[in-house]
């Protein structure tokens, strides 16, 4: 079994209650503070998915009164963030190398980014710098999906 990365290790060892949810992302925000903008709670995080959400508050909303199109994206590079720092062992790193993102329909309440691998990964094959594609899926809570991303991470051995 891979060594887990640091992020995911301190998850694994906090209570799975929602103060334990809190203080997750309590520190999500303290070691990536842009994340802050949006308020994510990090609800799950395991290898290959996550989901976090966020409160419809007025430092979201943009000129028309709903959840602003970047802080959306901003909740999705949240989710993809946890899902691969759950996933990707310590062997390996990751960052952020691009993002197509689909806005399907205005959103007026809080929102819950769905994040999962789009294919699975075989990170023992992985010697030099190779795409991970992960899938996030944004709903609103009717579930209905407001914003689709898929980003794109560049994963390489250490």
């Amino acid at each position: 079994m891979p060594a887990l990365s640091s992020t995911f290790a301190l998850r694994k060892k906090l209570p799975g209650i929602p103060l334990g949810n809190v203080l997750f992302s309590l520190g999500l925000v303290a070691k990536a503070p842009y994340f802050g903008t949006v308020l994510p709670l990090v609800q799950e995080m395991e290898p290959g998915y996550a989901r976090v959400t966020a409160p419809n508050w007025f430092g979201v909303h943009n000129h028309i009164g709903t959840f602003h199109a970047i802080a959306a994206c901003n909740l999705a590079e949240a989710a993809m963030g946890v899902l691969m720092e759950a996933t990707t062992p310590t062997s390996h790193r990751w960052i952020p190398k691009a993002m197509q993102t689909a806005y399907l329909t205005k959103a007026t309440t809080r929102l819950t980014a769905e994040a999962r691998l789009a294919d699975d990964v075989d990170f023992d094959a992985i010697t030099t710098g190779t795409d991970v594609t992960v899938s996030v899926s944004i709903v609103d809570t009717k579930g209905v999906e407001v914003v689709h991303c898929d980003i794109t991470t560049w994963v390489t051995p250490r």
